[in-house]
């Protein structure tokens, strides 16, 4: 089994949308009470509050407020929950105190179970009943996989004036499976690297595969700065000092959201085209393990490349390096294939020769866009050397790196994967035995 996380488009009527904000209202003073009631606590008495503790107070809280009384229990303790989890992350040094939220950055809430709810849709459009409110709201949308429903989030979009519903599924998955029970081929290999001068370079181990970066938001760019130039000259809102927002200021400010939210739309729909053709094409994928968070970061205090490196921090999330491993990863492994995600500090792939396997660290550079060893003469195009080099790697045929990739600690996307997969050193047994018997030197090979 595998859990998404499928969204919906709502579209609630006038009295449905006058239900839904207040409900939305009523969620967030529970929150901001939560808030006040662990910081009274600890400034009065030094006791810490946890979440068990709220929640047994809510039977209390109804009764001194009878409008939380038409809204489920579980959707309240769920808000409670996330004061809980804020304070968490607080104390583990992850994240500032958590703070009070006003209406305009608070969301939503969420159902976490399947009482107070109902979903009547098989993933294509449908209506969503909300039992608390007495509601049956229109909802759009199309889910690329369906299964039973588990969780909802109700959530508003301020910036587009929209209602969404974040369904949580639980989908049926195939188990990895090898030899004549499976119906997948398991010689289908591609390993792919992500970039930003290309997205994509993929190599299969006969041709290599480039897709071009889109560049979504550098093409709208100049309309985002123009609308940005024209928000200035109007009157901006000053909370403090008590100034609203004008209307003209109000209009340049929702045609620059506008614009920002096209180019994430246009990447989101790209991505998807991308990871659906070449999960459809193939079995296994390998790529290396990004840690897209690291990459993005600013530059250092008084460094002199600081306009280099924001760059390239918008270049990288212009393609969406972290969103597209994601998406090839639960594509491929929910039609039973397996996604290797090898390790970059170990391999090295833009620095290693795939033909002699040397180090050369003066490739790590981005501006050395064509490699040539001095050690092979091997020569080649950068982003299509890391792809062999982890192609290689994944069949064990990578010089100066070993062939057993447990050993090695190559490790599959999920623990669930892994359980059942195997290693690419038993995949590449496989292959070598079903090809002895089509010669007929060999019988067919038995997977337990």
């Amino acid at each position: 089994m595998a859990t998404l996380r499928q969204t919906f488009r709502l579209y609630p009527n006038k009295t449905a949308i006058s239900k839904m904000f207040y409900a939305r209202k009523l969620h967030q003073l529970l929150y901001n009470a939560g808030i006040a009631d662990r910081r009274y606590e600890w400034k009065a008495n030094k006791k810490t509050i946890g979440y068990l503790d709220q929640q047994n107070c809510l039977p209390a809280f109804k009764e001194c407020w009878p409008e939380y009384k038409e809204l489920y229990s579980t959707s309240l303790q769920a808000t409670l929950k996330r004061v809980d989890l804020a304070y968490n992350r607080f104390l583990k040094g992850l994240s500032e105190i958590p703070r009070y939220k006003s209406i305009k950055k608070y969301s939503g809430w969420t159902y976490p179970s399947k009482a107070g709810w109902k979903a009547n849709t098989d993933g294509k459009n449908g209506t969503l009943v909300l039992n608390d409110l007495g509601l049956v709201i229109k909802m759009r949308g199309q889910a690329k996989f369906w299964g039973t429903p588990t969780t909802l989030t109700i959530a508003y979009k301020p910036s587009i004036n929209a209602w969404f519903a974040s369904i949580t599924v639980k989908v049926d998955t195939q188990q990895t499976r090898y030899g004549s029970e499976s119906d997948l081929v398991y010689e289908k290999i591609v390993a792919y690297d992500l970039g930003t001068e290309t997205a994509i370079t993929a190599f299969n181990g006969a041709e290599f595969e480039e897709i071009a970066n889109q560049r979504f938001t550098k093409t709208l760019e100049p309309k985002v700065k123009a609308a940005g130039k024209e928000k200035r000259r109007k009157q901006a809102p000053d909370f403090k000092k008590g100034i609203k927002a004008s209307n003209r200021w109000k209009k340049a400010n929702k045609r620059e959201s506008q614009l920002k939210i096209k180019a994430g739309l246009q990447r989101k729909d790209w991505q998807h085209k991308v990871t659906s053709d070449l999960a459809s094409r193939y079995d296994i994928g390998v790529t290396e393990k990004l840690n897209t968070k690291g990459l993005t970061r600013k530059a250092k205090k008084g460094s002199k490349r600081k306009k280099q490196k924001a760059g390239l921090n918008k270049a990288i999330l212009d393609v969406g390096f972290g969103t597209l491993n994601k998406m090839l990863t639960y594509k491929i492994e929910l039609k039973g294939g397996i996604v290797l995600q090898l390790p970059t500090r170990q391999l090295k792939p833009s620095q290693r020769c795939p033909e002699c396997g040397k180090v050369h660290k003066n490739w790590a550079e981005l501006s050395n866009r064509y490699h040539v060893c001095d050690a092979c003469s091997f020569e080649f195009d950068r982003d299509n050397t890391s792809a062999m080099v982890m192609f290689n790697a994944a069949l064990g045929k990578q010089p100066g790196y070993g062939a057993d990739l447990d050993k090695r600690g190559f490790s599959s996307s999920t623990s669930k994967t892994r359980k059942h997969t195997g290693s690419m050193k038993q995949l590449g047994k496989l292959k070598r035995q079903k090809s002895r018997s089509s010669d007929g030197s060999a019988d067919t090979p038995s997977w337990p």
